[in-house]
């Protein structure tokens, strides 16, 4: 058999054992992400400014639960706490927990990030051309605007990660960028007593 014949019935072989059908897809990461009913870890992010030599730092916590939505909880350069769940965004102040207007930067930003740690491709595919490469344990998806409005702030939007979502970054249109960090995201059966006493209040 000659050289050629013999990679070409290789590369055939190769094709049938590995089809197409075993491809990663979008729907394949939105059920791998959104299996786990709690999952919870440190988060660092890093906002990178144009006009700032070093990134501004913080840090923090979060909780992800299916049934109920995202606790942000920041430790460092100030505390602060946000939930975002199906009534939108709130902050946590002395007084207990306050809505935000849900039209804010920041309150589009986590909706952003819930969305994105959710694996809620449908609810990103309204606002985002979604590109998806890589397989379940190492995969990036990037997120291209849709919409004039998300084009005038965003350039693109990058995402990795494996089990769970391990980094996002956000190119903004003005060469600014945020980078979020989550490296030891682990998953949990229920909330603490804590935690549902925070989604419930």
């Amino acid at each position: 058999m000659g050289r050629n014949a013999a990679r070409f019935l290789i590369t055939f072989g190769l094709l049938l054992a590995s089809p197409l059908t075993l491809a990663f897809t979008l729907d394949d990461l939105q059920k791998q992400l959104s299996q786990p009913a709690v999952v919870k870890g440190p988060f660092i992010q890093e906002k990178h400014l144009r006009a700032l030599p070093q990134p501004l730092l913080s840090k923090g916590r979060f909780v992800l639960a299916r049934d109920h939505g995202l606790l942000w909880l920041l430790d460092t350069p100030l505390r602060q706490d946000y939930r975002i769940d199906a009534q939108g965004i709130a902050r946590r102040d002395p007084n207990g927990w306050q809505t935000l207007p849900s039209r804010s930067a920041g309150a589009e930003q986590n909706r952003l990030f819930f969305a994105v740690l959710q694996g809620d491709s449908s609810g990103l595919q309204r606002d985002f051309e979604l590109a998806l490469s890589g397989d379940a344990g190492h995969w990036q998806l990037r997120l291209t605007p849709r919409s004039l409005l998300l084009k005038q702030v965003f350039t693109r939007i990058d995402i990795a990660g494996g089990q769970y979502v391990e980094r996002i970054e956000l190119s903004e249109t003005q060469g600014d960028s945020t980078v979020l960090r989550m490296p030891a995201s682990t998953a949990a059966a229920a909330l603490s007593d804590t935690e549902r006493s925070d989604f419930a209040d």
